[in-house]
């Protein structure tokens, strides 16, 4: 079983989406940096951030976060 790497509060607070500038939401069971606005998934790799978007996973449809309703 892969050791769990904690990531430090400080460099979250830095850390954003290569692409897209937006910040990023720590996935601790997963071990990935999750950019909603991107799409992508960041892997953390022995307690190191890949902030490359070739190195990124695209989020499934179920990962995305729900969209407000238009108002009616």
């Amino acid at each position: 079983m892969e050791a769990t790497h904690e990531i430090d509060p400080r460099l979250l607070e830095i850390l954003v989406c290569p692409l897209t500038k937006a910040p990023l939401r720590y996935d601790r069971e997963a071990q990935e940096l999750i950019s909603e606005e991107a799409g992508l998934a960041y892997p953390i790799r022995d307690g190191i951030p890949i902030m490359l978007v070739d190195e990124a996973r695209k989020l499934r449809d179920d990962e995305m976060p729900a969209k407000p309703s238009p108002p009616s």
